[in-house]
């Protein structure tokens, strides 16, 4: 008796052992050095119209200048702290999970059967896939909002891979 029970626990193992497991975030192409240098020059030259403006009389320019500075810092700020958004996907036997991760910290967990799992695809000819969506006993999520087209398509596939493989049977 209790073989089998050590037997059942162990299989219970290998079913809830993630198959798949993805980190989705999203790309930004100018680094934290990039952000400081692309500061440095628009300062730069912010600071040094500003200044002339002032100088030759025209100071509501120069106050737009430094208007103009504040506005591209805060929109780049803003735009980094998007980038701090994370979804964490992993798939096994037994259970498909989706963790969202708002940049404020915020999680959101989202449970679905395997077998119950319907995973779509919306797309279009000349862009591929614009959403993909995971749907399941009344429930649903949109995965990978804020993936590029490429990233989207090769997550899609090994997405719809790790399904086909826990869904066929043992």
């Amino acid at each position: 008796m209790m073989e089998s029970n050590a037997d059942n626990a162990a299989q219970q193992a290998v079913f809830e052992q993630p198959v798949f497991a993805a980190e989705l975030y999203p790309h930004r192409s100018l680094g934290r050095k990039g952000f400081r240098v692309m500061l440095l020059l628009t300062g730069g030259f912010c600071l040094f119209y500003g200044l002339f403006f002032v100088a030759t009389g025209a100071w509501p320019i120069g106050l737009f200048f430094g208007l103009d500075f504040l506005l591209l810092y805060g929109a780049f700020r803003l735009n980094y702290r998007s980038a701090r958004t994370r979804e964490l996907v992993t798939v096994s036997r037994t259970d498909i999970a989706v963790r969202k991760i708002a940049p404020s910290g915020r999680t959101i967990e989202h449970h679905f059967n395997p077998f119950w799992t319907r995973f779509m695809v919306r797309r279009d000819d000349e862009i591929g896939i614009l959403s993909m969506h995971i749907s399941g006993q009344g429930r649903g999520t949109d995965i990978g909002s804020f993936l590029n087209p490429d990233d989207r398509e090769s997550f899609a596939k090994a997405f719809k891979r790790a399904l086909a493989t826990v869904t066929q049977r043992i």
